[in-house]
């Protein structure tokens, strides 16, 4: 996903949470945008100015002043730019408020870094930003992943998957030829600080051997001491 003239997608950053900043970051570069990050509503303002984003996450809740008067000041600059909402409110009312105010979408914390990069994508191709390639597919070699209709394929044959299954194949899928840790999984895959088991990820890459591999030459594979690793079939 570019911009019309070819150039990377720009996306300004906005938590005050530097390690989340960090992370949210690392994955929208994986995608190859541009990204900027701010620690503050000030700084935001100041980046907005300097960088002209072509979307911004923003989180409500900063240091030093409300995200809501952030954001008006954001669209003051752009009244055209998507904004994407993070807060650690869960209620209707807030998400209400952040919407009413301009926002284009939220989430709500705790968040999985893939919805994130995944709802940026939509509120840029809702925008018009975005050179449009019509296509919804990622392939790597006989597999096939449809995003929108959520079908995948292998060989041409059809692939029933649950929705974690579906996401975990897509960062794979989006990362090919990559090595990914447990670690980058579960904070792209799962929630950033989840809490449950750590083998989580050892168990739905089984589910995936059993429908993507079985009777197949392998594509996924491990790397001991490293990860996992997606890659078309020799």
């Amino acid at each position: 996903m570019t911009r019309p003239d070819g150039s990377p997608v720009r996306v300004l950053v906005v938590d005050d949470e530097a390690v989340l900043a960090d992370m949210v970051a690392m994955a929208l570069r994986y995608e190859g945008w541009t990204v900027a990050t701010a620690g503050d509503g000030s700084s935001a303002i100041t980046s907005a100015r300097d960088v002209c984003p072509d979307a911004v996450m923003l989180d409500l809740m900063l240091p030093d002043m409300d995200g809501l008067e952030v954001l008006e000041r954001l669209r003051r600059l752009n009244p055209h730019l998507p904004v994407l909402m993070l807060t650690a409110k869960d209620s209707t009312e807030d998400r209400i408020a952040g919407l009413a105010a301009g926002g284009d979408d939220y989430v709500t914390k705790p968040f999985s870094i893939e919805e994130v990069v995944l709802r940026l994508r939509s509120l840029l191709r809702r925008a018009g930003i975005t050179a449009a390639d019509g296509s919804t597919q990622i392939t790597v070699g006989d597999l096939v992943l449809d995003e929108d209709s959520h079908e995948v394929t292998r060989d041409g044959q059809p692939i029933t998957l649950t929705s974690t299954e579906f996401e975990l194949l897509r960062y794979l899928m989006r990362n090919p030829k990559r090595v990914l840790s447990k670690g980058q999984i579960l904070d792209c895959v799962w929630q950033y600080d989840f809490g449950g088991r750590s083998n989580i990820v050892e168990l739905y890459i089984s589910y995936l051997r059993k429908k993507i591999d079985s009777g197949r030459e392998p594509m996924i594979h491990t790397l001991r001491g490293s990860g996992y690793v997606l890659k078309p079939a020799t």
